[in-house]
This record gives C-alpha cells, sequence and structure tokens, in this order.
C-alpha cells in the first residue's frame, strides 16, 4: 500500500455526495485537498468541517464548463500547495426524461459538465503531472456507463459512455509514458443530489420508487473505493471500480 500523506488533490463537485465524502476520507488520510464547486457557501462549510478534524483544504469556486474557471482554479492550487498528485473528476448531473420530451437545455447541460468538464479540467491539470512525471486522474462514470438502463437515460447514458471511453483511452495515453494512472470509478445506486435534477414529474416520481426499493450505496462507499485506488502500490492501475449494491440486479 501507498502513503498518499501530503499528497496534493483537486476534487470537482465536491460541494456535496460523492465529492464531499471523498473530500473527507482524503483529508483523514493526510491529503491537502483542494474542493471546487459552483456553490461556495458548502465548500466553505465543507472546508470548515475538514480544518476542524485536522485537515487541509482549499476551496475554489469553480465552474467546469468554463475553461477560464477551470484554468484560473488550477493555477491557484499549485501556487498554493506547488503539485497537484490527485484530480478527481466528480462534477455531474442525471436530469431524466425521454427523448420525445425534447428537453435539450437539460442535454446540452449533461454534455457540458458530464463530458466537457471531464475534458476541461484533465487539460488543466495534465501538464502538471506530466511536469510531475506522476499523477492520479479519477473520473466518475456509472453503471449507465456500461448499460442503458431504459427510458429516459438515453442522454445520460451517452455522456457517461464517453466518460468510461476517454477514461480507457487516457490510461493507455498517459500510463507508461508519463506515469500517471488513471481510474474509472462506476457506482450504481448512491444516496446523492442527482434524483433531484429531475423535472419530468413521472421520471422523478419512478426514481423515488426506485430508491425506496434498494439499499443504496451511501457516497462515503464511493470515497473508500477512490482511497483504496489511491493507495495501491506505485505500479499498479486500478483501472476501473465497478461498485453496485447487493440488492441492485
Amino acid at each position: 500500500m501507498m502513503s498518499i500523506d501530503g499528497k496534493v488533490a483537486l476534487i470537482t463537485g465536491a460541494s456535496s455526495g460523492i465529492g464531499a465524502a471523498t473530500a473527507l476520507k482524503l483529508a483523514a488520510a493526510g491529503v491537502k485537498v483542494t474542493i471546487a464547486a459552483r456553490r461556495a457557501d458548502r465548500l466553505e462549510a465543507l472546508k470548515t468541517e475538514i480544518v476542524e478534524k485536522g485537515g487541509e483544504a482549499l476551496a475554489l469556486e469553480m465552474d467546469v464548463t468554463d475553461m477560464a474557471s477551470v484554468e484560473h482554479g488550477v493555477k491557484r492550487l499549485i501556487e498554493t500547495y506547488g503539485s497537484i498528485d490527485i484530480l478527481f473528476n466528480n462534477a455531474g448531473i442525471m436530469p431524466v426524461s425521454e427523448i420525445d420530451q425534447f428537453k435539450t437545455g437539460e442535454w446540452n447541460a449533461m454534455v457540458d459538465i458530464n463530458i466537457k468538464g471531464v475534458l476541461n479540467t484533465t487539460a488543466a491539470v495534465l501538464p502538471q503531472m506530466i511536469e510531475q512525471h506522476s499523477g492520479h486522474v479519477f473520473n466518475t462514470s456509472s453503471i449507465a456507463g456500461r448499460k442503458v438502463f431504459g427510458p429516459g437515460f438515453a442522454v445520460y447514458s451517452a455522456t457517461k459512455f464517453a466518460v468510461t471511453a476517454f477514461s480507457e483511452g487516457l490510461r493507455m495515453e498517459v500510463g507508461r509514458k508519463h506515469n500517471i494512472r488513471v481510474t474509472c470509478i462506476q457506482p450504481g445506486g448512491v444516496t446523492t443530489e442527482l434524483p433531484e435534477q429531475t423535472t419530468d414529474p413521472d421520471k422523478r416520481r419512478q426514481l423515488d420508487a426506485y430508491r425506496s426499493q434498494v439499499r443504496f450505496l451511501d457516497s462515503s462507499d464511493i470515497a473508500d473505493a477512490v482511497v483504496f485506488a489511491a493507495q495501491a502500490p506505485a505500479h499498479v492501475n486500478v483501472a476501473e471500480l465497478f461498485i453496485l449494491p447487493i440488492e441492485q440486479a
């Protein structure tokens, strides 16, 4: 097991859910965590919690769809800590609706955040990791990046299939050449705010009903998986982690 004490991490989508839980777990392991999201008030509350528990954190208001915002945040991170060892591309949204509802604004938002956000942050961070000849990139995909659940998930699944494909291609390109590890996290049902983003009443009822039938994972379960992969020996790349509730088919 490799120690991550003293390492530096950037976590997007850190204001709630998996991002916030992972920030707490990494900080507890001695990582200096930079927490990034659009909701600055939540970031400050999380930073306070991390510091009170003896950790170290930097809060960055960041919009992953805006390259200038991402570059500014990464520059501030590097100026503060001098390096970046772990990137967790975790920002994402999941407004579920069927295609013939034509919620094109939601489609585009998913493409911008779930795909372009991953590309933007990766592009901003990789030069530093390449210079260091070390680093670890985590991308949050989904079970929906392996199979389409059913009606309503077409666009969301398309974005997560893209994240899965990009993760594997990135691993192939930067692993041996630059000593950078890449891990694609593929959760099943997790208790997060994602269902709350669905504006279609029927789909929202379906999501809530399913949530009542299955014991979902906690965000901390995914955070534990991230810490596990980050602590793997230096010659080991845990490329994919497919994590499901026991009750999920």
